[in-house]
């Protein structure tokens, strides 16, 4: 079975074609194995390329735990430099089938060269119910969560998947393996939530770091820096473009005219090989 390993500012996933996968394979089982850091490949996530009928390709991501996510954004932008390498689509647009919808990667081509992947991420999800989080009220922005002793300002974003965000003022201070778990697997989130601690540098530059649910701590998380550009914005902290720093690289975020979110970032091959 052949594999190729690709990252996204860090964020890393192994890549198997659908049809080179043996059929009595499943796939959670199949990605807690060869994501494993020391007995596998190491990954924080499988991808499964298939075929879809209502796209160009589809998209299928899975965690480390075995967990199936509905997106993930660095994942997206890879998606789009293999299936383009590899002759499965031959235009720098494309549209994939996701478990959130249908995404639209764009290839950005210097000198027969990928550069950087830009992404229609879609429009937010505000509405609790769509997140979903179990509020009161037409938009959670801002308000108090109690988690042990402490007490948290989060605002809660779906891109497709959930994401509860929280301005500080020293991203670095966080104790983010104490409180990213607790925080994800609070009640209040019904399908937990992946979490993000923002720094707010100024109106056109946040610094994040991410708790991702199946995965833990990770380098970088597409889908969450969307979350948290708009929660930038939704709080009047930020400008609707803004540069997202994360632990494994920088980001551009556009929430245009506060509809479509679109997403600017790498996307790298590292290896590929055969088990």
């Amino acid at each position: 079975m052949e594999f190729v390993k690709m990252h996204g500012l860090g964020n890393d996933f192994i890549f198997i074609e659908e049809s080179k996968v043996p059929q009595y394979s499943r796939f959670g089982d199949l990605a807690r194995k060869l994501c494993h850091r020391h007995f596998g490949i190491g990954a924080d996530g499988l991808i499964i390329v298939a075929a879809s009928n209502t796209a160009d390709a589809k998209m299928r991501m899975f965690n480390p735990d075995g967990s199936e996510a509905e997106m993930c954004g660095n994942a997206i932008r890879c998606f789009g430099k293999y299936t383009y390498e590899r002759g499965l689509h031959s235009s720098k647009e494309m549209i994939v089938e996701t478990l959130a919808g249908l995404i639209k990667p764009k290839l950005n081509i210097k000198d027969d060269e990928i550069i950087s992947v830009t992404v229609d991420m879609g429009k937010p999800r505000l509405y609790p119910d769509e997140i979903p989080v179990d509020f009161e009220g037409p938009e959670m922005v801002n308000e108090k969560l109690h988690v042990g002793d402490m007490e948290f300002k989060i605002t809660c974003v779906s891109m497709g998947n959930p994401h509860c965000v929280i301005f500080t003022p020293q991203v670095e201070k966080i104790q983010l393996s104490q409180w990213g778990p607790k925080i994800s697997q609070h009640p209040i989130f019904p399908q937990s939530t992946n979490v993000e601690f923002v720094q707010v540098i100024d109106s056109k530059n946040i610094k994040m770091r991410v708790w991702e649910r199946g995965a833990g701590e990770t380098l970088a998380c597409g889908t969450g820096a969307c979350a948290s550009a708009v929660a930038g914005v939704l709080n009047d902290k930020c400008q609707e473009k803004v540069n997202v720093s994360l632990p494994g690289g920088n980001l551009e975020i556009h929430w245009k005219d506060k509809n479509h979110v679109y997403m600017t970032g790498p996307a790298e091959e590292v290896f590929k090989g055969k088990i």
